[in-house]
């Protein structure tokens, strides 16, 4: 679900943090995908558009048609993304997990009743509802991603902390999520929109979190507590206590501890056992794995056996398939070079070398150019 209300508030407070580009202006970036997120929207998207794909069998493969399609379009694009997968959910989590339980009983309910009135409008919206990730979904996913030669990641715990985590070690540039709470969890950079089709035509939004944070006039602790009080999957928030009244409670009370001892309890009321703190650890210091011992891979895709898996098994056309396999690769030999601001770095010149030439130097002799750094090739 992410942070409810997160966008809406960074593009009216601080619109510099958020700026619109194109798939082909990150040719060279290296990009953590969450992938669990990814899943859900190609299997809702795709029961959007009526084609939902099965097999013979009855077996749904609407997501790995998005996985396979969605994937090449970014390295074509010179993307190389890396997907990073949901592992079990924080013990906190369990409250959300439960009104999500409830509220796919609620969609189950409605959709047998417009079923049975045969409103189409209605069945199509509830049917949308009740699409659900599973871990057969996930399975599946990763051994596409490991026959396309596209590494993944297995989180611990939540797949936006572990893609905020490869972000800040440098890993990666930003991540690409539906999900604002990447930004609690500190991506320098969050990337919205970039797994969308292109038929869609959104541009993708990316959001700079110390531009975030300079645009709001918040400290990242700030930031954190001010998430809370939007609303996250680990614990409700104030009731009463909207966007607005939230950045105004933190820019002026600065956390929820001191919040909670100066707000009106009779008019805004906080939950009962609030475990605003522990959520806050959640964000401040999750579980993750060590991006120092994670290797990221790209290699080529092993053709013959995507077209038995993607073919021979899920029912996928084989021209269709091997032709994805040679963008794949034509893509691959193309961004090898990669960036020029990755590929090289600038070097400070010795301090001696910015003064003057002497007079008596020989003729025919190089001048100094300009500047106070050159380029060499980077690691």
């Amino acid at each position: 679900m992410g942070i409810l209300g997160l966008a809406k508030l960074i593009g009216d407070v601080a619109p510099a943090a958020v700026k619109e580009n194109e798939m082909k202006n990150y040719f060279g970036r290296k990009v953590a995908v969450d992938a669990s997120m990814s899943l859900y929207q190609f299997l809702v998207a795709v029961r959007q558009e009526g084609n939902m794909l099965m097999t013979a069998d009855g077996e749904t493969t609407s997501h790995l048609m998005g996985f396979f399609y969605r994937t090449i379009r970014m390295v074509e694009n010179g993307i190389k993304p890396v997907y990073v997968f949901d592992g079990k959910p924080p013990i906190m989590k369990g409250g959300e997990l439960a009104k999500r339980r409830e509220r796919r009983e609620e969609a189950q309910k409605a959709l047998e009743k417009a079923e049975e009135a045969g409103n189409v409008e209605e069945i199509d919206k509830f049917s949308r509802r009740l699409v659900k990730v599973t871990k057969t979904h996930s399975d599946e996913a990763k051994k596409l991603l490991e026959l396309m030669g596209i590494p993944y990641v297995e989180a611990p715990c939540e797949a936006e902390a572990q893609c905020a985590a490869l972000a800040k070690a440098g890993k990666v540039y930003g991540v690409a999520t539906e999900d604002m709470d990447a930004l609690t969890f500190g991506t320098p950079v969050l990337l919205r929109h970039m797994t969308f089709s292109e038929a869609r035509k959104m541009p993708i939004k990316e959001f700079h979190l110390n531009r975030v944070l300079e645009g709001m006039g918040l400290s990242q602790e700030e930031f954190v507590d001010l998430c809370i009080l939007l609303g996250c999957d680990y614990c409700d928030s104030i009731k009463g206590v909207g966007p607005k009244r939230a950045i105004e409670l933190i820019r002026t009370h600065k956390n929820i501890d001191s919040v909670l001892s100066n707000i009106d309890k009779k008019k805004f009321t906080p939950p009962e056992a609030w475990p605003y703190a522990e959520a806050r650890t959640l964000f401040v210091e999750p579980e993750v794995a060590d991006p120092v011992n994670i290797e990221l891979k790209w290699t080529e895709p092993k053709e013959e056996e995507l077209v038995k898996y993607m073919c021979e098994e899920k029912g996928f056309n084989e021209d269709r398939i091997r032709n994805g396999c040679k963008k794949l690769v034509k893509a691959r030999s193309g961004t090898t070079q990669g960036r020029l601001d990755s590929f090289f770095k600038i070097i400070p010149q010795p301090s001696n070398a910015a003064n003057k030439r002497k007079a008596d130097e020989k003729p025919g002799a190089k001048k100094a150019k300009r500047g106070g750094g050159s380029f060499r090739r980077g690691r």
